[in-house]
């Protein structure tokens, strides 16, 4: 598998695991963003992946680019899921 590949999969891994720890609501919108971004995110920001910091900001700076789909979820006052912190203890 080459590198790039391997990343992919990573990413594509690590926001299923993140799902996880969203109430139901925010498991099928982020579903939903994942579906409709992760073409543009691979084909944009792809020197990003696996850090979904680093690809958020970058699908921000190129939102001209993306993706119809994809660009409403990055629109003022849409309700994206935030990205995942791990909690203090």
């Amino acid at each position: 598998m080459t590198n790039f590949m391997r990343r992919i999969s990573i990413v594509f891994s690590g926001m299923a695991l993140l799902g996880l720890a969203y109430p139901v609501h925010a498991d099928t919108l982020r579903e939903k963003q994942t579906e409709a971004c992760k073409g543009d995110a691979l084909r944009l920001c792809a020197l990003a992946i696996p850090n979904e910091k680093k690809i958020t900001q970058c699908m921000e700076r190129k939102q001209d680019k993306l993706s119809p789909k994809c660009r409403a979820f990055f629109k003022k006052g849409s309700k994206t899921p935030p990205a995942h912190k791990p909690k203090s203890k």
